[in-house]
């Protein structure tokens, strides 16, 4: 199937189209459709009515953009009209929701008189707090923004020209690095004479870029003054003294080539033609104006940036427009003017200069990005895009007097943007914070060791670990091995770190005699406790029992049961504790914690209550008060050997500790479900929907967390290892960076709250 046929097919599905209206708030009762409609609304309407800017407060008004176009230049296909343009301003919406979390309306216009279209869009102003124009033929675009913004107190924006223009300018930043050029001294062309092109130039020249140094040509040649035919007020802009009549003279000994026109409009004589170490973009899409491949054959020394993600350097829209809004918005600006786009130009540039995340390798099928010519602007997934140009663009807001509603706490801002990416990055943010705060307390970071430390998902998470200045790692294994490693990943920050190999260290002979006397009447003798010691595994559960690090992380590279054992060998459990797996669960309503989800393949009522009792002491770590539901596949019968273990465990931990809510045997639907204990067990404790969901046995709880991580409906971080006596944690061999960095951080906040979490457990 080629690509059109499945576009089609895409855009047909049930229910067709790419956009819906949905409610974040709850109008499933006759009560929340009073709050919702008649007559609760007349409240919020009467404090509007008397200061209109309440309606920023009560509405979606300061979260709403409308994306508008009449559809006279829709993408590469021309003058299409409004609704054919649906399709892509629907797809822009998209993409502000995604990148953003900006709601949009698209409206698409059957107008193509610049006043009558104006006079349409102002009167759309107390419905949004921004507009987005696209797809809007020159010159009236040039007409049209510069009169709403002129005319309207919300932003106006015309992605087409600024877009093109912010991402452009923060390439051009570094491309000049790289080859030491300095603003002022670039020689320019500039192909294309549209929206985009006389953006680009602008802007330019608003970053240093002499005006005197710019050539632009349209299909006609050089834009040069006394040109008569196909001018306008916009290309007269750029009309220059030159004797240059073609693209073909025009570029030669140029610095730079920024192409915003058609698909092979630069050949390879012109390309040769150019100064030392060339900068061209070569914008045009589908095809830009030069294959790159065919560049960098020509003129190796060349640094390229397209359009198109299949190469390096895409100059893409979407790297702007959603953070500049959410910038905007936030800061509820009365436009978005030249410092704020000046402002995200520079946040790009030097978001592309900081090393990139795993989860943006990942996203591009593991390949590694290093700033330099084949990478000198972030690339569109990057989720830390947003945390740095929207704080950049409200801040620029604030100081050039446009923000009506200045942030107060930019730190706050940040970790609110990042929260965006979802509830997992805002619960491992929240904790970060934690960890650090404790830090800045004691003055000391904890030391976390690491077996496996030649895997290079190890090293990257000790590196990102490292920059958030969490923790103090310790790698176990070759030290040869681990520097050439940390030297292939770039990892300039590992270089320092403390590396172990086991045989040699200053602590290996004590290592060998606790071991000894620990183990020698469990068949563990002196020649047996020295072999084992070589093992990176029991090795850094030796260290950790004996204070010489604070936690240990392993299992990114071997089966789980391997992984636990030396653990529970070396740092135990205590004879009374009960060592159990947990995952904390994510959904967008509620954090709830799973179970026994790793250890125990089919516990004792016993050791079901202590491993409640753990997990509740992590609950009210996190201020949360343990609601804890013994599940089975019953609701309080007790008939069957599951549902009465499950209840005898109830009443094990009620006895013990009556301060904690808990109930059962029930069923997981009953757990999470308050109407149904209101409608048919109304006797039960647990109210309002537990938040720990204990297990019968792993079968059960390894089973359901697993399947709530792929279906989507939750968020899930773990399994943690509760009831030890020290911190050390085992990861999944399917972890990714971010699973072992989320685990390095809980391993630090578990060491540190130690002192708070000391209550006794029940008897085994």
């Amino acid at each position: 199937m080629n690509l059109d046929k499945q576009a089609l097919s895409y855009h047909s599905s049930e229910p067709a189209g790419k956009v819906s209206v949905s409610s974040p708030k709850p109008c499933g009762t006759e009560y929340e459709l009073s709050l919702a409609y008649s007559p609760g609304v007349a409240a919020p309407c009467r404090e509007i009515a008397k200061d209109t800017q309440k309606v920023y407060d009560y509405t979606s008004k300061g979260n709403l953009v409308a994306v508008i176009s009449n559809g006279t230049a829709v993408l590469g296909l021309g003058n299409i009209g409004p609704e054919a343009s649906k399709p892509v301003m629907e797809g822009k919406g998209n993409l502000f929701k995604m990148f953003a979390g900006i709601d949009v309306f698209d409206i698409e216009l059957d107008n193509l008189d610049v006043d009558s279209f104006c006079n349409t869009v102002k009167a759309l102003g107390p419905t949004f707090g921004g507009i987005n124009l696209e797809d809007i033929k020159a010159p009236e675009c040039f007409e049209i923004e510069k009169r709403l913004k002129e005319e309207m107190n919300i932003p106006v924006f015309h992605d087409d020209q600024h877009g093109t223009a912010i991402i452009s300018a923060a390439a051009l930043i570094n491309a000049a690095d790289i080859t030491k050029r300095k603003m002022k001294n670039i020689k320019m062309v500039i192909n294309g004479a549209g929206a985009a092109a006389v953006a680009c130039g602008r802007l330019f020249i608003s970053m240093g870029v002499k005006q005197k140094n710019i050539i632009m040509c349209d299909s006609r040649g050089v834009i040069y003054k006394g040109r008569t035919d196909g001018m306008n007020p916009y290309k007269e802009e750029f009309a220059v003294d030159t004797k240059d009549r073609s693209l073909a003279d025009a570029l030669k000994g140029a610095d730079c080539f920024v192409g915003l026109s058609v698909a092979g409009a630069m050949s390879v004589p012109m390309l040769k033609s150019m100064a030392k170490d060339p900068i061209v973009f070569a914008m045009a899409n589908p095809d830009p104006e030069i294959d790159p491949h065919v560049a960098k054959k020509a003129r190796p020394d060349v640094i390229m940036a397209t359009g198109r993600s299949d190469y390096p350097n895409q100059v893409n829209n979407v790297l702007g427009f959603p953070s500049i809004f959410r910038g905007a918005l936030d800061a509820r600006a009365s436009s978005i003017n030249e410092e704020m786009k000046l402002a995200a130009v520079k946040a790009l540039a030097d978001l592309a200069r900081q090393g990139v995340p795993e989860k943006v390798s990942a996203a591009y099928g593991g390949q590694t990005f290093n700033f330099g010519p084949e990478y000198i602007i972030p690339k569109p997934f990057d989720p830390r895009v947003i945390m740095t140009v929207a704080p950049a663009v409200a801040k620029a807001a604030e100081t050039s007097g446009v923000a009506q509603k200045p942030i107060k706490n930019m730190k706050a801002y940040v970790e609110r943007l990042e929260a965006l990416q979802g509830n997992k990055v805002s619960f491992i943010r929240s904790c970060i914070n934690r960890v650090k705060s404790n830090i800045r307390q004691t003055k000391t970071k904890p030391r976390i060791i690491f077996p496996e430390g030649n895997t290079h998902k190890i090293l990257k998470a000790c590196d990102l670990a490292l920059r958030e200045k969490v923790m103090e790692p310790i790698l176990l294994g070759r030290p040869d091995h681990i520097n050439a490693t940390i030297k292939e990943l770039g990892l300039d920050s590992l270089k320092k770190v403390q590396i172990i190999e086991p045989r040699t260290s200053e602590h290996y002979e004590r290592y060998c005699t606790e071991l000894f006397r620990m183990k020698a009447r469990r068949g563990v003798m002196e020649k047996e406790a020295r072999r084992l010691m070589t093992d990176t595994n029991y090795y850094a559960a030796m260290a950790v029992h004996l204070g010489d690090a604070e936690g240990m992380i392993s299992g990114a590279t071997m089966k789980y049961k391997e992984a636990v054992i030396p653990i529970l060998k070396i740092i135990g459990s205590g004879n009374r504790n009960t060592a159990s797996g947990m995952n904390i669960v994510l959904t967008k309503e509620k954090m709830y914690f799973f179970t026994d989800t790793a250890v125990n393949v089919n516990p004792t009522a016993e050791q079901v209550a202590n491993t409640a009792i753990h997990v509740s002491k992590v609950a009210q770590y996190f201020d949360m008060k343990p609601k804890i539901a013994m599940l089975s596949y019953t609701n309080f019968t007790s008939k069957g050997d599951t549902p009465s273990k499950m209840e005898r465990a109830a009443q094990i931990v009620k006895q013990q500790f009556p301060h904690y809510i808990v109930d059962g045997e029930m069923q997981a639907d009953t757990a999470v479900n308050p109407a149904i204990v209101d409608r048919i067990f109304p006797f039960c404790d647990i109210k309002d929907g537990a938040n720990i969901l204990v297990f019968p046995n792993l079968d059960a709880g390894n089973i359901s967390y697993k399947l709530v991580q792929q279906l989507g409906e939750g968020e899930v971080i773990g399994p943690f290892l509760m009831g030890v006596n020290r911190p050390a944690h085992v990861v999944q061999r399917t972890s990714d960076v971010d699973d072992i960095f989320n685990s390095i951080v809980l391993t630090c906040l578990h060491y540190q709250a130690i002192p708070s979490m000391s209550e006794p457990e029940v008897t085994t």
